[in-house]
């Protein structure tokens, strides 16, 4: 009798990596705020309803494949939400990226250059 494969074991460190091997140029991030109702800069509640142009969202990059070479395990990275494929490990989701499909890299490393942000 054969038996399915099930989804591997793995639990998220207290940074929110992931013990998991990406292979090439994929990232693994995970979006800490869920979608749905927002804040704007002044405080006014926005509705998950409200409609609202193209986006993009920051995400904690969590595990990272050997040919990444602009991204680090917990930078902050911009990402357009359309484009991405989504996975559900020990039920938290994540989203698998390419390297060229993110935008801009928000770390404490590349602040010294200026904005802070590697674009």
């Amino acid at each position: 009798m054969a038996q399915t494969p099930s989804a591997p074991d793995l639990i998220p460190a207290a940074d929110g990596s992931v013990p998991i091997k990406l292979l090439h140029d994929r990232v693994l991030v995970r979006i800490d705020a869920p979608d749905g109702e927002r804040r704007s800069g002044g405080g006014i509640l926005i509705p998950a309803t409200a409609a609202v142009g193209k986006r993009l969202a920051w995400a904690q990059a969590v595990a990272i494949g050997p040919l990444v070479r602009g991204v680090q395990v917990g930078d902050q990275v911009l990402f357009e939400p359309e484009e991405r494929s989504e996975v559900e490990i020990r039920g938290v989701p994540y989203i698998l990226l390419r390297e060229r499909d993110i935008h801009a890299v928000a770390a404490s490393r590349v602040a010294e250059d200026g904005t802070g942000l590697y674009l």
